[in-house]
């Protein structure tokens, strides 16, 4: 069984004075089963975040990771200075790619850092709008992948629990979302690449795939009603107790369902 995974993505938002109150309060208020929560601040949070944490069952996650180990790159920060801050870390947000130039190429060897370090890696990936309605959006995507995984180790990257997040970069920040339809079929195109055209095989079938782009609780229900999709990277509804509380809530129930209907224990 893939797992439910809600990861909460602050972004360029909290400072270390108010960003261990509000995981705390968001920790107390998704306690849930059978759902993965995760929460990625600013760096300079995170250490309030993890002592915030600290025995609450809830990961922390990086924003990003440098793919060199050290050396003059004023500004950037290596693994090795996430070690005993956080677990998991987002690379190749669509944000990362607008803003500071990544590549496919780059990403990819951030990838191979970060699994290397122990760190648990949600690979973004995406098409801009003027794509997808030119019908390119599996292009896109599959070439994102292709970019980013070439020459990755399909073993290493299963041992380190690869996650996946489809955000569409027309629905991220803008009110818009993809229909659960289109998600869902992304999330099949995805797994699809990863088992044809980068040797995965079966095991494609077994990396969770995540829904990103002006998630919400009043919206969140209908992606995980698709059965492809695996949970939820959150942007600003990731800052408020009571959407985290909702969109936790409704994961948990499907991951009872999920677990029911395939004759497991919830």
């Amino acid at each position: 069984m893939r797992p439910l995974i809600i990861a909460a993505n602050w972004k360029m938002n909290t400072t270390p004075a108010d960003a261990g109150e509000l995981a705390a309060t968001i920790a107390a208020r998704t306690e849930e089963p059978g759902v993965v929560r995760v929460i990625c601040p600013p760096f300079v949070c995170l250490s309030a975040v993890r002592d915030a944490l600290a025995g609450k069952n809830v990961a922390v996650g990086a924003q990003n990771v440098h793919h060199e180990p050290a050396g003059a790159y004023t500004g950037e920060i290596s693994a090795a200075m996430l070690s005993g801050l956080a677990t998991w870390v987002i690379l190749g947000h669509s944000e990362r790619r607008r803003d500071a130039g990544e590549t496919d190429e780059l990403i990819g060897k951030k990838l191979a850092r970060a699994i290397a370090s122990g760190l648990r890696p949600i690979l973004c990936v995406g098409e801009l709008l003027a794509e997808r309605e030119a019908g390119r959006a599996v292009e896109v995507v599959a070439t994102q992948l292709r970019g980013a995984l070439k020459g990755t180790d399909v073993e290493a990257l299963q041992n380190a629990g690869f996650v996946i997040a489809y955000e569409p970069v027309w629905a991220i920040g803008t009110g818009r979302t993809a229909s659960a339809a289109d998600a869902a079929a992304m999330a099949e195109a995805i797994r699809a690449t990863l088992a044809a055209d980068l040797g995965w095989g079966e095991a494609a079938e077994g990396v969770p795939v995540l829904y990103g782009g002006s998630v919400t609780s009043a919206n969140i229900g209908e992606f995980l009603a698709e059965h492809s999709i695996d949970g939820g990277l959150v942007g600003g509804a990731s800052l408020k107790p009571d959407e985290m509380a909702g969109m936790v809530a409704c994961a948990a129930v499907t991951a009872k369902a999920r677990a029911e209907a395939e004759g497991r224990p919830a």
